[in-house]
Protein backbone atom coordinates (compact mmCIF):
# COMPACT_ATOMS: atom_id res chain seq x y z
CA UNK A 1 0.00 0.00 0.00
CA UNK A 2 3.01 2.57 0.38
CA UNK A 3 3.96 2.04 -3.03
CA UNK A 4 0.24 3.10 -4.69
CA UNK A 5 -0.06 5.25 -7.16
CA UNK A 6 -2.36 7.34 -4.60
CA UNK A 7 0.94 7.31 -1.94
CA UNK A 8 3.15 7.82 -4.53
CA UNK A 9 1.00 11.33 -5.68
CA UNK A 10 0.81 12.28 -2.03
CA UNK A 11 4.46 12.47 -1.22
CA UNK A 12 5.71 14.21 -4.72
CA UNK A 13 3.34 16.76 -3.84
CA UNK A 14 4.36 17.35 -0.09
CA UNK A 15 8.55 17.04 -0.76
CA UNK A 16 9.46 17.26 3.02
CA UNK A 17 7.55 14.46 3.41
CA UNK A 18 10.25 11.16 2.66
CA UNK A 19 9.32 7.47 3.46
CA UNK A 20 12.49 5.50 4.64
CA UNK A 21 11.60 1.58 4.04
CA UNK A 22 12.55 -0.79 6.31
CA UNK A 23 13.39 -4.58 5.54
CA UNK A 24 10.93 -6.80 5.33
CA UNK A 25 11.63 -8.45 8.70
CA UNK A 26 13.03 -5.85 10.68
CA UNK A 27 11.57 -5.77 14.33
CA UNK A 28 15.02 -4.28 16.01
CA UNK A 29 14.45 -0.85 13.84
CA UNK A 30 10.41 -1.26 14.23
CA UNK A 31 10.33 1.71 17.48
CA UNK A 32 6.98 0.18 18.29
CA UNK A 33 8.25 -3.24 19.00
CA UNK A 34 10.43 -1.66 21.65
CA UNK A 35 7.66 -0.23 22.69
CA UNK A 36 5.41 -3.72 23.23
CA UNK A 37 8.57 -5.17 24.38
CA UNK A 38 8.46 -2.44 27.41
CA UNK A 39 4.80 -3.02 27.89
CA UNK A 40 5.48 -6.28 28.62
CA UNK A 41 8.06 -6.56 30.55
CA UNK A 42 6.35 -4.14 33.06
CA UNK A 43 3.07 -4.63 33.03
CA UNK A 44 2.88 -9.03 32.06
CA UNK A 45 5.90 -10.80 32.31
CA UNK A 46 5.80 -13.28 35.42
CA UNK A 47 2.24 -11.79 36.45
CA UNK A 48 -0.78 -13.26 37.02
CA UNK A 49 -3.84 -11.81 37.04
CA UNK A 50 -6.90 -12.91 38.08
CA UNK A 51 -9.49 -10.85 36.12
CA UNK A 52 -8.72 -9.50 32.50
CA UNK A 53 -9.64 -5.94 33.53
CA UNK A 54 -6.53 -5.94 35.79
CA UNK A 55 -4.38 -6.68 32.61
CA UNK A 56 -6.57 -3.77 31.10
CA UNK A 57 -5.91 -1.29 33.97
CA UNK A 58 -1.90 -2.20 34.27
CA UNK A 59 -1.73 -1.51 30.54
CA UNK A 60 -3.68 2.19 30.79
CA UNK A 61 -1.21 3.09 34.18
CA UNK A 62 1.66 2.05 31.47
CA UNK A 63 0.38 3.86 28.61
CA UNK A 64 -0.22 7.38 30.81
CA UNK A 65 3.21 6.69 32.14
CA UNK A 66 4.93 6.80 28.92
CA UNK A 67 2.82 9.54 27.83
CA UNK A 68 3.63 11.93 30.61
CA UNK A 69 7.35 11.12 30.32
CA UNK A 70 8.23 11.59 26.30
CA UNK A 71 11.79 11.90 26.72
CA UNK A 72 12.14 8.78 28.98
CA UNK A 73 10.55 7.10 25.59
CA UNK A 74 12.54 8.62 23.11
CA UNK A 75 15.49 7.78 25.71
CA UNK A 76 14.85 4.49 26.14
CA UNK A 77 13.24 3.36 22.34
CA UNK A 78 16.20 5.59 20.12
CA UNK A 79 17.77 3.43 18.15
CA UNK A 80 21.54 4.30 17.49
CA UNK A 81 22.48 3.12 14.08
Amino acid sequence: MHHSAQVQTFLQEHPRIEFVYLPKYSPELNLIEGLWKWLKIDVVHNVFYKKFYHIRINVAAFMKRVNSEPMNVINRLYIRL
